[in-house]
């Protein structure tokens, strides 16, 4: 099913490059399905489009912790306490916060 899904994103985005939401969606199918490396590069892709208010940046941490890359994760989490705070969501600034303290010695 997940497959599918992917898929459909796939095809979204192959009709129209421009469609960052696509994008955000195919990332958050490839989290799921434990693609981690695919889905580093789809939220890059998103978020080069796209202002993202700091979701993304919550599964591109993630992504990157999964893959090892914890330089990479706290890079993440930082860009997305920056986001969150332009955004005015500042208990997702902390939700990051908490996740740098987590990884802060990987």
């Amino acid at each position: 099913m997940a497959s599918s899904r992917i898929d459909s994103f796939r095809a979204m985005i192959e009709s129209d490059p421009t469609n960052a939401l696509a994008r955000y969606g195919l990332a958050n199918e490839l989290v799921k399905a434990e693609q981690y490396s695919e889905a580093v590069v789809a939220l890059h892709e998103y978020l080069s489009m796209n202002d993202d208010e700091g979701a993304a940046y919550r599964m591109l941490g993630f992504a990157n912790e999964k893959l090892g890359r914890y330089a990479d994760a706290r890079d993440a989490y930082h860009r997305g306490i920056d986001a969150a705070g332009r955004h005015h969501h500042p208990g997702m600034a902390s939700e990051y916060e908490m996740k740098l303290q987590d990884i802060e010695d990987l």
